[in-house]
């Protein structure tokens, strides 16, 4: 294994994205090796007031999603400034962005202009909507796409409460379908030779990671409600009560429902006509939840994952965040390393050959956009310090 090379090395991306959709698709392809420039107007990035937390006056949130790329301020509003990210542009391989559609086309910077200079460029564009049809002008962030993709119709109580999905589903799914896209496209690249464009929607997301709810609903035409954590096809999946605490556990075949019978002590239900199959019990969903609740409530939530385990039914507490990141299994998965001064979420994808790996805190602003110039377009201290003079950079 040679930990000193990632998969990514050597790919330079210029980074115009911010909040949260793009800057995690740039940090997933900054901890496996590639050169991030993160690109920031001069009233930087909107996430760095993402808090409290706060560390030295940056969000938490910002120092999550940014460590391990390159921080540059350039002032877009100048014809300067478009003049340097053009120049930066032309050293690329990926330029990202999560603008609305159109605002990149009015700076001078959008894809058929950059195409046109530098047609190897894989340019990547992240929004609410697409870049075409009815909606696509349309503000979106997390929370309306979850409205507006149905996400938010089935998530919720069985009385129909409405709850949003407790992080920010939309832009995080959008940002690794970026991601797809770009090693996609980089990949096609090999064979032609030119880049091409990336069109990502949030919308569009959501309804690919709900495929198997929405194949429920087109087979059927019953239009799903929300259900706690019950699953619509599959029972029993979902989260019971025992005595001190909730824990969740999904039998997802008539061999796991055997064995679940047998563990929880009442062989006699697997068998009785009402719950021998998964589709039975789905039509007497609620008295079999019921009898499961009385039963599950008479030990502790540990004494029954571990039966349950044991036995090789899925099951688990419903862990807080502190139980998860002290947790032995994310200790050894690396899932909560310390970078800088800060403790971050690891790498998902483990490689054996080359793996990634978190590497630099997040960037102030501005931090390194004289380097940057110096190292892309070879300018020398003098030019960097009459640009940083008439406020062109940071």
């Amino acid at each position: 294994m040679n930990t000193n090379h990632r998969p990514l090395d050597g790919i330079k991306v210029l980074d115009f994205s911010h909040a949260l959709a793009g800057p995690y698709a740039t940090l997933l392809l900054a901890d496996y090796g590639a050169a991030v420039y993160k690109l920031e107007a001069r009233s930087g990035d909107m996430a760095r007031g993402w808090g409290p937390p706060f560390a030295d006056g940056e969000s938490h949130v910002f120092l999550g999603l940014n460590r391990g790329k390159q921080g540059i301020s350039i002032d877009l509003k100048r014809p300067e400034g478009i003049d340097l990210c053009l120049r930066m542009i032309d050293k690329m391989d990926v330029l990202i962005e999560n603008f609305r559609p159109g605002s990149m086309d009015k700076l001078g910077l959008g894809y058929k202009a950059i195409h046109q200079r530098h047609p190897s460029l894989v340019y990547c564009s992240i929004s609410g909507y697409g870049q075409n049809g009815p909606s696509r002008d349309e503000a979106a962030m997390d929370l309306v796409v979850q409205s507006s993709s149905g996400l938010l119709s089935i998530t919720g109580t069985t009385e129909g409460e409405s709850a949003r999905c407790g992080y920010g589903v939309t832009d995080v799914t959008a940002g690794q379908f970026a991601v797809i896209g770009i090693l996609l496209a980089l990949r096609a690249r090999e064979t032609t030779g030119r880049g091409q464009f990336v069109d990502v929607s949030m919308l569009d997301g959501m309804i690919s990671t709900m495929s198997s709810n929405y194949m429920s609903y087109l087979g059927s035409n019953i239009v799903p409600q929300p259900m706690g954590t019950g699953f619509p096809t599959v029972v029993p999946y979902r989260v019971f009560h025992a005595k001190d605490r909730s824990f969740s556990i999904a039998v997802g075949s008539e061999k796991l429902w055997s064995t679940f019978c047998k563990v929880i002590g009442h062989p006699e239900l697997e068998k009785q006509p009402e719950y021998e199959s998964n589709a039975a019990r789905i039509h007497n969903r609620e008295k079999l939840e019921e009898i499961l609740e009385n039963i599950f409530s008479d030990r502790s939530a540990t004494e029954w994952v571990q039966k349950l385990q044991k036995a090789g039914i899925p099951s688990s507490l419903v862990r807080n965040f502190q139980e998860v990141a002290d947790h032995p299994q994310t200790e050894i998965r690396e899932m909560f390393p310390t970078v800088g001064s800060n403790r971050v979420t690891g790498t998902p994808v483990k490689l054996s050959e080359t793996p990634g790996r978190p590497t630099t805190q997040a960037p102030k602003l501005g931090e390194h956009t004289n380097q940057a110039l110096r190292d892309l377009l070879d300018l020398n201290e003098a030019e960097c310090h009459k640009l940083m003079e008439t406020g062109v950079i940071l």
